[in-house]
């Protein structure tokens, strides 16, 4: 490998391993992909080294152009099928006409029950038939993350769930995808660390947590959309 440490080469033949016990033992798999930086090496490793593994990524129907723009990329650089998921268009009609479509503001419960819509829901129908999953997640992103394990049975969707990179550093993730010349979102280079939906979603100042720019009027402790969080 060349233009990284050996520091990096190791994590890189680590999440080779996770990908090759996946494909052995946990077919069909997927990744959930956003086309962040972080999913963005997976679908790279993915690519190269386990392309059996499935890879989806869910349309909220608001996200900024930029994503759409790096989506483009990928499927040229890669020549590789992405499955999108799209949220039942009547529960989105249901939403905005009896709150609004920026009613997300209002309150952490619209927030989440938008979430659902453009989210959740999408999430179990992409899942369905699977045995595993693969997300992008790493325990330093979010407070809600810190303990965050490579892989964990997911009961609320009956499946293993992994997240290859949890021990990554961001400055892991981004020499990884500078040394591979990985196709990533431009709006990273505009100070956006985590990019969701394009209203919910900002670029972040010198010296904020990564996740500052996710549903930033709201407290960090609450910050997931639900595609993350256990059921209780």
């Amino acid at each position: 490998m060349t233009n990284i440490n050996e520091k990096l080469a190791a994590k890189i033949e680590a999440v080779k391993q996770v990908l090759t016990e996946i494909v052995a033992d946990y077919n069909p798999a997927t990744l959930a992909s956003s086309y962040g930086a972080e999913d963005m090496v997976l679908m790279d490793l993915i690519c190269k080294f386990a392309p059996e593994i499935e890879i989806f990524t869910l349309d909220t129907g608001r996200l900024p152009k930029e994503t759409y723009e790096v989506m483009q990329q990928a499927k040229a650089h890669y020549n590789r099928e992405v499955k999108v998921y799209f949220p039942d268009a009547t529960d989105v009609e249901d939403f905005v006409t009896h709150q609004g479509p920026n009613a997300f503001y209002d309150s952490v419960e619209l927030r989440k029950q938008c979430c659902g819509i453009r989210k959740v829901k999408p999430l179990k129908r992409a899942l369905e038939g699977k045995k595993a999953w693969l997300t992008g997640m790493r325990r330093s992103q979010a407070v809600t993350r810190s303990e965050l394990p490579v892989s964990e049975r997911d009961e609320d969707h009956g499946l293993q769930k992994f997240s290859p990179l949890t021990d990554w550093s961001n400055g892991d993730v981004w020499a990884y995808l500078r040394a591979f010349d990985v196709p990533y979102n431009k709006l990273h280079d505009q100070g956006y660390a985590s990019i969701g939906c394009e209203p919910c979603t900002r670029a972040i100042t010198p010296g904020e947590d990564i996740r500052a720019g996710r549903w930033w009027w709201e407290n960090p402790e609450s910050k997931e959309c639900g595609l993350h969080v256990k059921a209780k």
